[in-house]
């Protein structure tokens, strides 16, 4: 079975890393969670309700709604707090990706774990900028809320889709569906999992306001030269302004 993917790409200042893939990743499991099972025998089931909250974010213009499990937010919060101070710690702007992807269980022979198989992948790609007055700051954060806003849209779209989901297991087999070990809620099985990229350590980076194109180093090699711009609201590297090179200017 072919798991279904999806990729949103996104530019953020460092401390807004936690703000979007939580907004973004909390509006699936919200979607992929449901009440807790009571069993009346094999197949006969009721299921508990859902709480919801609304959250509203610190550093962009933005609410959103999670669930109202304490214990599914700090689960998820351990993640993203892992992602974001491994990519803040880098040297330079870097960038990363984390996926929250659901998957079940298929059971195999006794001697070998359950296979787990994928069957929808959220992937979030962020580039991490370096604003310089609180003004670009101030339109990232107008315009993140607009992007956030759009992205989770598309979510509620997608949701509603007639697409596969694992179907409804008997007592026995729910633990191959859901997540059982949250006391309030049920999820589907999801694992979430991050990587990180940051550019070479001996790039330097020089802010010119000339016109040039091109200029020769130490190493006496010409180097494009670019410059810092805006592109739909947000902040992008162009060729012309700022000068990239590879040895000591």
């Amino acid at each position: 079975m072919n798991a279904r993917t999806q990729v949103f790409e996104l530019s953020v200042e460092g401390r807004q890393i936690e703000e979007v893939v939580e907004s973004i990743f909390h509006t699936l499991l919200l979607h992929r969670t449901i009440g807790k099972f009571h069993f009346k025998q094999e197949s006969s089931y009721s299921i508990g309700t859902v709480g919801i909250v609304d959250v509203d974010c610190d550093f962009i213009d933005f609410t959103y709604v999670r669930t109202a499990s304490d214990e599914l937010d700090r689960k998820l919060k351990g993640h993203v707090s892992l992602f974001r101070d491994t990519l803040r710690s880098q040297d330079g702007p870097g960038s990363g990706q984390i996926s929250l992807e659901f998957f079940q269980k298929k059971k195999t022979r006794w001697l070998f774990s359950p296979e787990c198989i994928p069957w929808e992948v959220w992937t979030i790609k962020l580039d991490i900028l370096t604003l310089s007055n609180e003004s670009e700051r101030q339109l990232l954060r107008e315009k993140l809320g607009e992007v956030l806003a759009e992205k989770l849209m598309y979510v509620a779209e997608a949701m509603n889709r007639h697409e596969y989901v694992p179907k409804m297991p008997n007592q026995s087999e729910l633990d191959l569906v859901f997540d059982t070990t949250i006391a309030d809620v049920q999820p589907y099985l999801y694992r979430i999992s991050h990587q990180t990229t940051t550019p070479p350590p001996s790039a330097q980076i020089y802010i010119s306001d000339s016109p040039i194109v091109k200029k020769k180093c130490k190493c006496n090699q010409e180097t494009p030269v670019l410059k810092f711009a805006y592109q739909g609201g947000f902040p992008k590297i162009e060729e012309v302004n700022v000068i990239i090179c590879w040895c000591d200017m």
